[in-house]
């Protein structure tokens, strides 16, 4: 299916502002042309999500985080690989393809009434875009974004399943598309914050085998804060509660589109809540000067009463102003980051940090299944020595050095780590990434080796592919 972009407007643009171009064909490739050799025992797909389309009724969408839905799935067999792509069936999707932007979204206003807004704001359904993550729950496939209505996928054909439908009466109004998994009971952590007179955060587990969440712990909150994920230790679960906040009574009747409602207030500070994994209870509240975080890399505790957390920092939350779109791209180059160690005394109730190395990083992965909640010494991340995403890098957190990957007018997504058969080292096996070649106006599927950081082979689509956030390697 092919709407109305021609190639020409994707000819044009030869340089970054390609991956801010919609891409509105949906195909499916039995075999991509290769070059160099993909390991034979990769096998499965790594499928992403990405906002693919960035204009709805004539007009483009205010921010990069508002496209709509894609999945884009690449299959390996024997060093073979496939390629699928198609549109997530949401109402937004359907909205979008009658050339309406009904629901809102994260920065996109669909200037509505006063009284279709409160309606709007406090109903748990804004919008059922899931443009960010992907996540397997038992034999269970979803998209997600930040509002709780989930969508169920095939990760075969990638048709479009259903909204997840819960059996239990939590309400809420966000939620991360960052969830974590517990292996020893199996379920998928999240938390979600519902808006009242009283507002709270829940953290709750979902089951493989059900659709009825376990509360694990709620907090009561005057002002919610925007969290894009959370973190989560082998005892504690962690919301780090940077100073961008919300009147969630102010929110209904602002006539601003939602993230334009929170304030940024540096004086408050960030606060890490802590909580005991087994009881729910508070084990404390930690207080640090302010910064602002998308993503947690990792957590751990270091001893009985000292806690580990890691993450991707900016100075403030800029880095959402720079992502409003105009005609070609994001308005403003990503500002700096660094990837922090944060070290919280649990008992003294003291909070100190690191830099674990040098360099504007984002989009951190690491060998999840093994490390995740474990010390660690690998993270992969996206890095930048300009204005966009331009090459991959691979930290080790213990000894501060790192390995990069780059190649001329080449934009790499999130890299993801893929452990090989039988492989015990912590860096054994392959990263993968898509990558936009703006030069050449296409994007290819990256392979790296994970432990020498050098290219193993490169799979070229059939087309651009929209800069995305996140995806997941499903075998």
């Amino acid at each position: 299916m092919v709407w109305n972009m021609t190639t020409s407007t994707v000819a044009r643009q030869t340089d970054v502002r390609l991956g801010f171009a919609s891409l509105e064909e949906e195909t499916a490739v039995d075999r991509l042309p290769v070059s160099g050799e993909v390991p034979a025992w990769l096998t499965g797909a790594l499928v992403r999500v990405t906002p693919a389309l960035l204009e709805v009724g004539g007009r483009r969408l205010a921010h990069w985080f508002d496209g709509v839905a894609m999945l884009n799935r690449f299959g390996f067999a024997d060093g073979r690989v496939s390629y699928r792509n198609r549109f997530i069936d949401s109402l937004a999707y359907r909205d979008a393809k009658e050339g309406e932007w009904r629901h809102g979204g994260f920065a996109t206003d669909p200037c509505r009434s006063i009284f279709k807004r409160v309606q709007s704001m406090f109903s748990p359904d804004v919008t059922d875009n899931p443009n960010v993550n992907l996540a397997r729950i038992g034999e269970r496939y979803i998209a997600m974004t930040e509002t709780p209505m989930p969508i169920e996928f095939d990760p075969e054909t990638l048709d479009t399943i259903g909204h997840l439908a819960y059996a239990d009466s939590l309400k809420a109004h966000v939620t991360t598309a960052h969830p974590h998994h517990d292996p020893e009971r199996d379920e998928l952590v999240n938390y979600v914050a519902r808006f009242s007179r009283v507002s709270e955060y829940v953290l709750y587990g979902l089951p493989a085998a059900s659709s009825r969440r376990r509360v694990i712990a709620k907090l009561p909150v005057e002002r919610p804060a925007y969290m894009h994920a959370f973190g989560m230790s082998g005892r504690h679960l962690i919301l780090a509660e940077y100073p961008l906040r919300v009147n969630p009574l102010k929110l209904a009747l602002s006539g601003k589109p939602f993230i334009e409602n929170y304030v940024w207030t540096p004086e408050e500070g960030t606060k890490f809540q802590v909580i005991d994994r087994e009881t729910g209870a508070v084990r404390g509240t930690y207080e640090t000067e302010p910064f602002f975080c998308f993503h947690h890399v990792n957590a751990f505790e270091r001893s009985a009463s000292e806690l580990v957390v890691d993450l991707i920092a900016y100075a403030d939350p800029t880095i959402i102003d720079a992502l409003y779109l105009d005609e070609h791209g994001p308005r403003g180059a990503i500002p700096s980051t660094e990837l922090r160690r944060y070290v919280i005394d649990l008992a003294g109730g003291a909070v100190r940090w690191e830099k674990l190395a040098e360099g504007t990083v984002e989009l951190p992965r690491i060998d999840y299944a093994r490390r995740n909640a474990r010390d660690y010494a690998y993270a992969y991340l996206a890095g930048s020595g300009g204005d966009w995403l331009d090459r991959l890098v691979k930290v080790d957190v213990r000894e501060g050095t790192r390995r990069e990957w780059s190649a001329p007018d080449c934009h790499p997504g999130e890299p993801i780590f893929v452990r090989g058969p039988g492989d015990e080292s912590e860096d054994g096996g392959v990263v993968l990434s898509v990558v936009l070649d703006a030069a050449a106006g296409h994007s290819f599927l990256l392979v790296l080796d994970a432990g020498s950081f050098e290219e193993l082979a490169r799979a070229a689509a059939p087309h651009h592919i929209p800069f995305g956030f996140h995806g997941q390697y499903l075998r």
